[in-house]
């Protein structure tokens, strides 16, 4: 496991290096995407300062769900970048490489690349959950602290999980599948708000299905001491982030499926 992240850790140095031989084009990236999360935010605030409430929530208690869904989302697209640009590597043949050397092929895809120009997308989101966790009257204590890091954590894993879902379809389809950013992209900003304001086959979905909930709208409530309206037990409540994990491992298996089915492009 330690010579993994080791490896890892190279893997991610050289990935940095090579992009920060273009400082400007780093700086404006992590630029735009400060300025293009913000906007959001700025947006979100705009509505509460017309309405006050959306269904009984305050804009300090939805910037909760928005940080910890950003931060989330920050970190997975940081991570596991190269599992978004993997289709290429099936059009073109470069996955052949992969098979010949001797690490697992999600491991080695998962270094092809580390988005480092997300920091902006991460430093915005961070600053919104700070303010929420301030404004908030949240009798903080090291449970209700390791359940906020889990929560991003396991926000992290399930957007890594759906990453790997979409590099995996590559090995049916070759090209990358573009409705799979509805659970991406789209599922950031379902996050930002509390599951309740969706219709129930949008919640259904979005619980059992991507298990979303999970990640962001239960230990939210954990967090906030509020009554869950939809049922869910208290224990469940503080235990739902290791699902996001649950779901990594399950992509991973679909990946390996991937994997047998592939056929190389022959060149």
């Amino acid at each position: 496991m330690l010579d993994a992240l080791r490896l890892y850790a190279r893997y991610a140095a050289i990935s940095i290096r090579g992009q920060m031989q273009y400082r400007a084009s780093f700086l404006l990236l992590s630029l735009a995407q400060l300025i293009g999360t913000g906007a959001e935010f700025l947006a979100l605030w705009a509505l509460f300062a017309r309405f006050r409430h959306v269904q009984g929530w305050t804009l300090p208690e939805v910037g909760l769900f928005y940080g910890i869904a950003h931060v989330a989302f920050a970190l997975a697209e940081s991570i596991a970048r190269g599992f978004d640009v993997f289709p290429g590597m099936v059009k073109s043949g470069d996955f052949d490489r992969i098979l010949l050397r001797p690490r697992s092929s999600a491991f080695q895809v998962l270094g092809q690349h580390f988005a480092h120009t997300r920091i902006g997308r991460l430093a915005q989101g961070a600053t919104v959950l700070i303010w929420a966790a301030c404004a908030l009257d949240i009798a903080w204590t090291p449970a209700r602290a390791a359940l906020l890091a889990g929560a991003v954590a396991g926000g992290a894993c399930l957007f890594s999980g759906l990453f790997i879902l979409q590099a995996a379809a590559a090995f049916w389809t070759t090209e990358s599948l573009e409705i799979a950013n509805c659970f991406t992209y789209g599922g950031v900003e379902t996050a930002q708000y509390p599951l309740t304001i969706y219709r129930p086959w949008f919640r259904r979905a979005f619980t059992f299905l991507i298990p979303l909930a999970c990640v962001n709208y239960f230990p939210a409530h954990a967090l906030l001491a509020r009554p869950e309206p939809l049922g869910a037990p208290t224990p469940f409540l503080w235990a739902a982030p290791l699902i996001g994990l649950a779901f990594l491992l399950a992509t991973l298996q679909f990946w390996r499926l991937g994997v047998r089915h592939y056929r190389s492009t022959g060149s």
